[in-house]
């Protein structure tokens, strides 16, 4: 309940997701139940995808309930009113959330944030390429979660396979697979291409918490 709940399931791994037809009453999202209807949600759908299916299926769910409505059959006394210790906050969401905590977080928590916020704002990292010391900003587009736990490592490689990604091992050990990046100001690309162009440079992920940097995907420039 509140103003971004796909992005927040999708961020809290949620599945099955839905949507609700309900009563308008003054408290925000709070009326009784009219009618519900679920969607298994892939684990690597995005926000971008997710919520224009999810408008027409609240379109169709909504005109197939107004008839029970409009003829008594439902109203605000007989729907099924919610349960108000079940509800979860569905917070606004801060452009500053967009960072991926490598530090911190693991690789599903990154990889579940990207599906969320890929409309807005975006996902982004700071590598360190080779001997150059300033932080290179990228923004992650698509990922996926590898299965198991490696040797921590703050070195990103790229995975040998056909069509493979950049592998970062965050700080638990879970590995996340980069699939496609934006540069800072340059076009989204998938995995390989950004690696080969470092011409060979080694990359590694930046733990940017102490570093008073306040960059955010608000600033990000597009190309």
């Amino acid at each position: 309940r509140g103003a971004s709940p796909v992005q927040r399931s999708l961020e809290a791994g949620d599945d099955p997701i839905g949507v609700t037809v309900l009563f308008t009453v003054s408290k925000m999202d709070a009326g009784a139940l009219v009618a519900q209807k679920e969607y298994n949600v892939g684990p690597d759908e995005q926000s971008a995808d997710v919520l224009p299916y999810l408008f027409g299926l609240g379109t169709t769910l909504l005109l197939d309930s107004l008839p029970k409505v409009i003829s008594g059959e439902v109203t605000m006394e007989n729907a099924k009113p919610q349960e108000e210790e079940l509800v979860v906050a569905a917070d606004m969401i801060n452009a500053s959330e967009g960072e991926l905590r490598y530090w911190s977080e693991s690789a599903t928590t990154c990889h579940n944030k990207i599906r969320a916020f890929s409309i807005w704002p975006g996902t982004f990292m700071h590598v360190k390429v080779g001997d150059n010391t300033d932080p290179v900003k990228v923004k992650v587009i698509k990922s996926r979660v590898v299965e198991g736990t490696v040797d921590k490592t703050r070195t990103i490689e790229l995975k040998k396979e056909k069509g493979a990604g950049l592998l970062v091992v965050c700080n638990d050990g879970s590995v996340l697979e980069l699939l496609q990046v934006q540069p800072e100001c340059k076009k989204v690309m998938d995995a390989k291409s950004f690696h080969n162009g470092l011409r060979g440079g080694v990359i590694e992920w930046l733990d940017m918490s102490n570093s008073g940097d306040t960059v955010t995907t608000e600033k990000y420039c597009m190309t």
